[in-house]
């Protein structure tokens, strides 16, 4: 009994810790009933209604999910964007080249004329969230399994229809709780976003991916773009007749800055996290899952590196691949440090002492959760082979090698070629023309030959045989890497522009069939089908088990904790975070500041190395000193850290002082703090974010842009509180 009460007060003051740490990523709609309080003790001047409402503008009408993951503010009445460098790094990479260099040099539009059209880039501004589970889970009282995931499948179809006004909207229905609980959420979606501006990759990607989750940090991570609308305001395809997006709300800008113990507010989109697992699953992340990845990329990053460096035009090519795959490689390592040192299986194996002390309290809870985590451990027993082969699959064949996602677009299926009409075959013909032209402007063969060989021959070592074709291994064994390019690689007609272009501007049955035998296709197929049946079935089959037993997890853990502040899990949707200005110390006798300034950047400057190579103007801007009305205390700050949880998607969100002014870009987290998504430490968990004075001073006095200021509404440090007190 003292045992059990010893391990119950254990968790309650972790729980406490997490509490005071504000961790958590909230539902706007419920920050009324569990936040504002809290927020407002913390020097939040606003209320919930300013943050989120349906009713009138609010701060959610300035915020938009950038792309397919990324957010982004509005600070201007003309629909001007901000967002990360690193979330606009796409476009800014598409639209540069050998003779206009837009990453090394920046690109910055002197008129709305040469502001960059971006096909495909969206923004989604959020119309309203709404709690559909109960439309959701009518009718699935008498259903369990196949029957019931049918029905709640057919429930969210119809939700969405509903919801759904005109194709100038978008909406979808996404679980929270593990599936205990379900919203809908409805955007207005714009289609025409322009490329209004960009640092060069010195400053915007300054430190590279050696800085990368690392603090003290010095990156100015901003781009800028334009949102576009028809006449009447409303979203549209470009046009050359379009106008600038007014938006219904948008951001001031403090000229303040921030002091330690400062509250601020992070209001985006944070991608995934998984704060609820079980003490078997985060066992399995930490020695198998994250290790394994962790590998295979070092092998791609090592030979992207050596051939990005030899090559101009490949570091340009490979710039945004190399960046992509490096900001996960580098996030796991860390993710894995920080769970070690916080010993996060003990602290897990004490929460589910917690949970069987509570179901023991009543034989109904018990028949309801003893078998659960006996059953959680004996599943992923069972997943753990076919993990690794996933993480295999899933980093060598379908997203390891340039040929392999080239291969994966082509056309397989005579018989569905030939029974569609020839509308429909000229639209097929079309996409796989444009997947071309992109594959080709960013490919160079003897970078992906590299990276094939070297992925292929993991692929066959590292794995059981079982989860191999016996062809392919028996291929590897006959080959070595040259003649294994010879007799496969090369031999693919998907290495040829121009021959590959001129087969699917004619294609039909024949060329059909002949990219089925096409030796690259081929082998891709034959990877991929013997994954299907022998790993993807298992696997998916298993995690299903799981996913149910995660979902009744969940419903006990809330009502354990019912009457208690829970927030779900990050799944891309709307949330808001908050904490407080502060530094942190990562290790015993290292303390670091909560803000870095542009002498850092000098002291890390060198000429010799891409990331590192400071341009001349800002070193000549800090020989002067001139850094305008931008300063303070005579110093250019750049980047400041708090105490606040985010995750990916959190990228671009603006950070927020207590006044609801944009003081900050949110772009990144220290990388002792990067095992957040699975658990939240307040000592080390700190995101970063730019400073936004740094962002006004690179476009004025660096890019000499300052006419875009004119457009943002700059609230002048001795005005900021008074002006804003008075309109609460």
């Amino acid at each position: 009994m003292v045992k059990i009460k010893l391990l119950f007060l254990g968790v309650l003051l972790h729980l406490a810790l997490l509490v005071s740490a504000n961790e958590g990523m909230w539902i706007p709609t419920l920050l009324k009933k569990y936040n504002i309080e809290e927020m407002q003790q913390m020097g939040f001047r606003l209320t919930a209604d300013d943050i989120y409402s349906i009713n009138h503008n609010s701060l959610k009408d300035a915020v938009v999910l950038f792309g397919g993951g990324c957010t982004g503010e509005l600070v201007s009445a003309e629909g001007l964007l901000l967002t990360n460098h690193h979330c606009g790094y796409r476009q800014i990479q598409s639209h540069s080249s050998v003779e206009h260099d837009y990453l090394t040099d920046g690109f910055w539009a002197k008129s709305r004329e040469e502001e960059l059209t971006n096909p495909g880039l969206t923004v989604r501004f959020l119309d309203r969230m709404e709690d559909v589970t109960e439309k959701v889970m009518e009718g699935t009282d008498s259903l369990t399994g196949e029957d019931m995931e049918k029905k709640i499948t057919r429930n969210i179809y119809e939700i969405k229809k509903e919801a759904k006004v005109d194709e100038r909207y978008a909406a979808d229905v996404k679980p929270i709780f593990k599936g205990n609980q379900y919203f809908l959420y409805v955007y207005k979606v714009y289609r025409d976003v322009r490329l209004v501006g960009a640092p060069p990759s010195a400053i915007g990607k300054f430190g590279g991916d050696t800085d990368n989750w690392m603090w003290p940090r010095h990156t100015g991570d901003f781009s800028i773009f334009r949102v576009y609308a028809d006449k009447n305001n409303e979203p549209a395809d470009y046009s050359p007749d379009n106008v600038p997006y007014t938006p219904k709300k948008f951001f001031p800008i403090s000229m303040k800055g921030v002091q330690p113990e400062d509250f601020v507010m992070i209001f985006g989109f944070p991608g995934s996290t998984d704060e609820y697992l079980p003490s078997f699953a985060v066992e399995l992340l930490m020695q198998q899952s994250d290790p394994d990845k962790i590998k295979i990329r070092t092998t791609k990053l090592d030979i992207l590196r050596g051939q990005m460096e030899a090559d101009p035009k490949v570091r340009i090519q490979y710039a945004s691949k190399y960046a992509s795959t490096s900001n996960s490689w580098k996030r796991w390592q860390g993710e894995i440090r920080g769970l070690k040192r916080m010993d996060a299986l003990g602290i897990k194996n004490e929460f589910e002492g917690e949970f069987k002390n509570w179901y023991g309290q009543s034989e109904e809870l018990s028949a309801k959760y003893e078998s659960l985590l006996p059953d959680f451990e004996r599943l992923y027993v069972e997943l753990t082979p076919f993990d690794r082969a996933k993480n295999y699959y899933d980093e060598v064949v379908k997203r390891g090698t340039d040929i392999f996602q080239l291969a994966q677009n082509t056309p397989r299926n005579v018989s569905a070629w030939n029974k569609s009409d020839a509308e429909t075959q000229q639209k097929v013909k079309d996409e796989i023309l444009k997947r071309i032209e992109a594959h080709f402007k960013d490919y160079d063969q003897a970078t992906d030959e590299h990276v094939f060989t070297a992925l292929l021959r993991m692929y066959k070592a590292d794995l059981d045989p079982s989860f191999l074709p016996k062809e392919f291994s028996e291929l590897l064994s006959k080959y070595d890497d040259e003649k294994l390019l010879k007799k496969v690689y090369r031999k693919s007609i998907l290495t040829d522009k121009a021959k590959f272009t001129d087969l699917v501007r004619n294609l039909d049955e024949k060329a059909i069939e002949r990219l089925q035998k096409d030796p690259i296709v081929a082998l891709y197929d034959q990877l991929a089908g013997y994954y299907q049946a022998n790993v993807e079935r298992p696997y998916s089959q298993i995690n299903d088990e799981i996913d149910k037993l995660q979902k009744t997890y969940m419903a006990g853990i809330m009502a354990m904790k019912e009457g208690q502040a829970l927030y779900p899990d990050a799944n891309l949707t709307l949330r808001v975070a908050y904490g407080k200005v502060e530094g942190y110390k990562p290790r015993d006798g290292v303390e670091y500041n909560y803000f870095t300034t542009v002498k850092g950047i000098m002291e890390k400057d060198n000429p010799d190395i891409y990331d590192y190579d400071v341009p001349q103007r800002l070193r000549d801007l800090y020989a002067a000193k001139d850094f305008g009305r931008y300063a303070e205390d005579r110093q250019m700050h750049v980047a400041f850290t708090a105490s606040i949880h985010t995750t990916g998607g959190n990228s671009g969100s603006p950070a927020i002082n207590a006044n609801g002014e944009l003081i900050g870009i949110n772009f990144d987290r220290c990388w002792e703090g990067t095992m957040s998504d699975i658990m939240f430490d307040p000592d080390q968990c700190r995101n970063i974010m730019v400073d936004i004075r740094y962002v006004l001073f690179i476009i004025d006095k660096f890019a000499g842009a300052g006419y875009l200021l004119d457009e943002m509404q700059l609230v002048p440090a001795e005005q900021a509180v008074e002006t804003n007190t008075d309109s609460i």
